[in-house]
């Protein structure tokens, strides 16, 4: 090739490259103050590094662009009391519309679907607050009359409601968001400072799924990481050293799955009976699955005429994704069912699945002999049952 030709075209590319993973956020200050600055900060695991900072135009306009090569969070601030968080990917064009003094609640914002989800939790958040601090009112207004006790039993009462909701509504909105990492954002949220929306100590589950879904995805993210070892910090403190999910159940018989096929028929894991099973819980969106994939159908090239059979369970979201990764993967020779519900899948408290990889392996009377027997583990504990 010509090196002039060859020259043009490398930079041609190159300027593609910077284009796809060029970031712009502008917007509109409807109340601008003369003179002031908004302030561009990355968000890391444990400080914010200030990175940009523009000066609003007399007009109430600003405008910054960054080169992005994965996702990550950024804050908006005019100062440390008020700023917007923010989700960015590569590529995204955000437009907004936000009061000075407010401007974690933007008037209109686009161009980003996490930071956009976020606002709208912001919301949400803002109304149960609003509540709260409703109730404290009520509170001081009652605080020297006689039937103050029977006022704060009432008071009580309604705060638990209210705290119950957005306790709800914040599971609800991680389940909806497992692979986006606003989920990570929303295991810290507070109605006060130190009150936390979701305690550990109750919902450890989704500080265990969110680590799953994040470390899966975006394993080098430093959040992710820090989350990771918060995750294995906490479960050591409510339960002490972790054990393998199923680990307790060993030689009770496997509950009872009814799932459909890709094809739509209805296959029971009882029906199995008679073969050693393999009932592996995974997801086309789980990388640590997809790796361990290659060694199953390995061990089932292996075994299979002897007596050994497969049972998957996916956790996809939807039918497209969990087709998609059977075909890529080359795993159409066993059974594969699903209801393509993710983290809200019926097997997921039948079994307390809390990351995945996680795997059963049965006996031929469907009696659960071990878990999580993954790479030569599982290739040895097979090669002695049918030795």
């Amino acid at each position: 090739m010509n090196k002039k030709l060859f020259f043009y075209l490398f930079i041609a590319l190159v300027f593609v490259a910077c284009k796809h993973n060029t970031v712009k956020i502008s917007g509109t200050v409807v109340d601008p103050v003369t003179g002031s600055y908004l302030i561009l900060d990355e968000l890391n695991s444990n400080e914010l590094k200030p990175i940009d900072s523009v000066k609003i135009s007399a007009a109430g306009t600003f405008s910054f662009k960054r080169e992005l090569k994965q996702p990550c969070f950024y804050l908006l601030k005019s100062n440390n009391n008020n700023f917007l968080t923010m989700l960015v990917k590569p590529g995204e064009k955000i437009s907004m519309k936000v009061h000075s003094d407010s401007l974690n609640y933007p008037i209109s914002l686009n161009g980003s679907t996490g930071t956009e989800s976020m606002a709208e939790y912001n919301r949400t958040l803002r109304i149960t607050i609003k509540k709260l601090t409703g109730l404290n009112k009520i509170y001081q207004q009652n605080i020297d009359k006689p039937e103050l006790p029977k006022v704060i039993e009432s008071l009580d009462s309604l705060a638990n409601i209210y705290l119950d909701e957005i306790n709800t509504y914040t599971k609800k909105y991680i389940d909806e968001n497992i692979t986006s990492l606003v989920s990570l954002v929303a295991l810290y949220q507070q109605v006060a400072p130190s009150v936390y929306v979701l305690n550990p100590s109750k919902d450890m589950k989704y500080f265990v799924k969110v680590d799953s879904s994040m470390s899966s995805l975006y394993p080098d993210y430093e959040p992710v990481k820090t989350l990771h070892e918060q995750v294995k910090e906490m479960s050591s403190k409510l339960t002490g050293p972790t054990k393998p999910a199923g680990e307790s159940s060993s030689g009770t018989i496997a509950p009872e799955i009814s799932l459909p096929t890709p094809a739509g028929d209805t296959i029971k894991l009882s029906s199995t009976r008679g073969s050693v099973v393999l009932l592996d819980f995974w997801a086309s969106w789980c990388a640590p699955c997809r790796k361990e994939n290659p060694n199953l159908v390995n061990v089932y090239n292996t075994f299979h005429k002897k007596g050994f059979q497969i049972y998957q369970v996916s956790l996809d979201k939807t039918k497209e994704a969990w087709e998609k990764g059977i075909q890529d993967d080359h795993l159409e020779k066993w059974i594969h069912v699903s209801d393509v519900k993710y983290w809200n899948s019926i097997v997921v408290p039948l079994y307390k699945v809390e990351s995945i990889p996680c795997n059963f392996l049965l006996d031929k009377e469907g009696r659960i002999i071990a878990s999580n027997l993954r790479g030569e583990q599982l290739q040895t504990k097979l090669a002695e049952l049918f030795k």
